[in-house]
């Protein structure tokens, strides 16, 4: 076995999957939590573990003894005690370091850390939990005015929106955040659009790295949804997003924070491209989850690989998106509303955490993950479910009976901007996510390019596509939107058509490193077209792009070769693909022979009379 022993305060859900991934390279795990059958001490069975709180200094001190290497998966602990550690076992390394989780702990003092170290923040300051104290942040801040417990706030306990600064309404927020026991601060409300995530891992020799943005949804203040990667829903966003993101939590890691391991930076997103920090916890984090099964080495490999100073591993997406949904204990109303055959195997006795267990089973791309936890109760984190698949759409597609399942079981109604099980681009719609885009400079070329449509939807219809207009001459800024954003939005292959000069194909393909495939269309074909030249035209301007800039050519008016090539491109990345067109190439020649036996029975000279 390893020689260095790795020490974990709480062993909860994160420490449970921090203690797997120890697992998996022989490294010995010691949990300090309440209780022997803590959630993180079932996935690593040892006499060693410790019964007790991580907030009980001894208790920190006899797990110290023990150890090699501190970690914490909850920064609630006592960092007074890690200090003492410090100091009485010197050979102890503790990550990330006490003076880290110090600042973190109170929310006050991290922002105005962060502030202090150039990092963007919303305007936020330190408050007397009095009428008065308030009532003058309401003033400075204004309304609605985020307050916040500066310490042991987390999952929204310890938020308060303030509305109003009426009497009634300053009691009723003084109440909820302590009645004055707490310290607290406020915060400006942030109207942002996106609640954005990073998850930075930095090793003992200061290398820093990051996973890819995410777009996290929350519900009641905790985080619901989380879907992976950040896209950009339309053209007039910033394609850099999740770029800025990434840099932005990266650089906060390596200013303000000490000690290596995994740090969860949480951010919006505003409606001027703006992006603002939230908070950032010092460990792996629930918006992380999906990196288990999205990406080449998880958080919490990563996190052990930091904290023991090994090598990090990648964080890139082995995936081409994923999706996680965070399983929560419900109320016992639920229980009458149950789906699942009552022979079928028994997860939970949470009726909702066993019916989206069931669901995920029965899901391609699903992983469900149960945290073991003995009691459940609403609002509780009892699991997640992780989804993976090739696309976006794909992914959301698989999502859909999930939050079906939990719209039903809680009485609500699910959110169309969350997940849809219906296919908008086989009703005749733009797909929200699309991999593929068909474009054109004119709505008169929508009789040529409509075939490309026609013949995925028929036979590739798991392929979610667009079709809308852009125009080289007319509206070149949104040209030039279009093509940059078109790899952020998850755009794989864009089919161009245009007439004339048709200039569409090349700026596109000269703005964007996503494969274009151009379709000549004869101009004098299309209503108000003119030039007579019969697409040929149209046909060398698309084949005579300079070196450098390629753009595949297909025959003049044949946007079905252009769809079809498409889908050859898309499936270097969906094996999958490659039978579903081995089948079309089938039906092509069984359409061939029909036509054979016809012509056997009428005789060739009657075959087209």
């Amino acid at each position: 076995m390893p020689s260095k022993v790795v020490g974990i305060l709480g062993g909860g859900q994160l420490g449970r999957m921090l203690a797997a991934s120890a697992s998996l390279l022989n490294i010995k795990v010691i949990v300090l939590d309440v209780g022997v059958d803590a959630p993180a001490k079932q996935i690593v069975a040892s006499p060693s573990h410790i019964d007790g709180s991580f907030r009980d200094k001894e208790k920190i001190l006899e797990l110290a003894s023990q150890v090699d290497v501190l970690t914490v998966e909850i920064e609630h602990v006592d960092v007074e005690a890690l200090e003492t550690v410090q100091k009485s076992y010197p050979n102890v390394s503790i990550h990330p370091t006490p003076s880290t989780i110090r600042l973190i702990q109170d929310k006050y003092l991290q922002k105005e850390y962060l502030s202090k170290c150039g990092c963007p923040l919303g305007p936020f300051q330190a408050i007397e939990a009095t009428p008065e104290g308030i009532t003058y942040a309401a003033k400075e801040l204004g309304l609605p005015l985020m307050l916040k417990s500066r310490t042991m706030a987390y999952d929204g306990r310890g938020n308060h929106v303030l509305r109003s600064t009426d009497s009634q309404s300053i009691v009723t927020a003084i109440e909820s955040l302590g009645s004055g026991s707490r310290k607290l601060y406020a915060e400006k409300w942030v109207p942002f659009v996106k609640e954005l995530a990073v998850m930075v891992v930095r090793g003992l020799d200061g290398t820093v790295s990051s996973y890819p943005a995410v777009e996290t949804i929350h519900r009641d203040n905790i985080c619901h949804i989380v879907w992976a990667p950040f896209r950009l829903r339309n053209i007039d966003e910033d394609p850099t997003l999740p770029t800025k993101a990434e840099q932005v939590a990266k650089e906060a890691i390596k200013k303000a924070f000490e000690g290596a391991g995994v740090f969860g930076v949480e951010m919006f997103l505003l409606e001027n491209g703006e992006i603002l920090i939230n908070e950032i916890a010092p460990r792996p984090h629930n918006s992380g989850h999906y990196t288990i099964e999205a990406c080449e080495s998880s958080q919490y490999d990563n996190h052990i690989r930091a904290i023991l100073g090994l090598p990090l591993g990648s964080t890139r997406l082995k995936v081409g998106a994923a999706g996680m949904l965070n399983i929560l204990g419900s109320s016992n109303d639920v229980a009458s509303k149950s789906t699942t055959s009552s022979s079928s195997l028994t997860f939970s006795d949470d009726t909702l955490v066993n019916e989206l267990t069931h669901i995920a089973l029965r899901t391609p791309g699903a992983s469900p993950h149960l945290y073991g936890k003995g009691q459940s109760r609403k609002g509780r984190k009892m699991g997640h479910v992780t989804i993976v698949g090739s696309s976006s759409a794909e992914v959301r597609e698989r999502m859909s009976p999930l939050l079906t399942c939990l719209a039903e079981l809680e009485g609500g109604s699910q959110n169309d901007q969350h997940s849809s099980s219906i296919n908008p681009h086989l009703l005749g719609y733009s797909h929200p996510h699309p991999l593929i885009s068909i474009i054109m400079g004119s709505d008169s070329d929508l009789p040529t390019m409509l075939p490309a449509a026609q013949i995925l939807a028929k036979h590739f219809p798991s392929i979610p596509f667009e079709v809308t207009l852009v125009s080289a001459h007319r509206t070149p800024l949104r040209l030039m939107n279009f093509a940059r954003t078109a790899a952020a939005r998850g755009v794989q292959v864009i089919i161009a058509g245009a007439g004339g000069a048709a200039h569409l194909p090349g700026m596109v393909a000269s703005s964007t490193g996503v494969p274009v495939v151009g379709v000549p269309v004869d101009s004098k074909s299309v209503s108000g077209g003119g030039g007579g030249l019969g697409g040929v035209d149209a046909m060398w301007s698309i084949l005579q792009m300079p070196r450098g800039i390629p753009v595949a050519t297909v025959a003049i008016n044949n946007s079905t070769n252009a769809a079809l090539l498409a889908v050859r491109i898309v499936s270097a990345g969906q094996p999958q693909l490659v039978s579903q067109m081995e089948e079309y190439l089938r039906t092509l020649g069984k359409e061939v022979e029909s036509k054979v036996d016809v012509m056997n029975d009428l005789g060739w000279a009657q075959y087209r009379k």
